[in-house]
C-alpha cells in the first residue's frame, strides 16, 4: 500500500488522476519531494522504453 506523507501531499494531489494512479499502484512511499521526484523519473524512463520498444516493432 502506498503512503504519501504530509509534507508532499500538496504535490502529489496537484498531479493528473493518471499520474497519481501510476502512483499509487506502485506501492511506494514518499516520504520527500525527492521521492515523488524518483517516482515520476521511473514513470517517464518506462514509457520512453515503451515507446521505443513500439517504435523498433513497427519497424519489422
Amino acid at each position: 500500500m502506498s503512503y504519501v506523507a504530509p509534507e508532499v501531499k500538496e504535490k502529489f494531489e496537484s498531479l493528473s488522476v493518471e499520474l497519481k494512479d501510476a502512483i499509487l499502484e506502485r506501492n511506494v512511499e514518499l516520504h520527500s519531494i525527492h521521492d515523488l521526484i524518483n517516482v515520476l523519473d521511473a514513470i517517464v524512463k518506462e514509457a520512453e522504453q515503451e515507446e521505443e520498444r513500439e517504435l523498433q516493432g513497427s519497424k519489422r
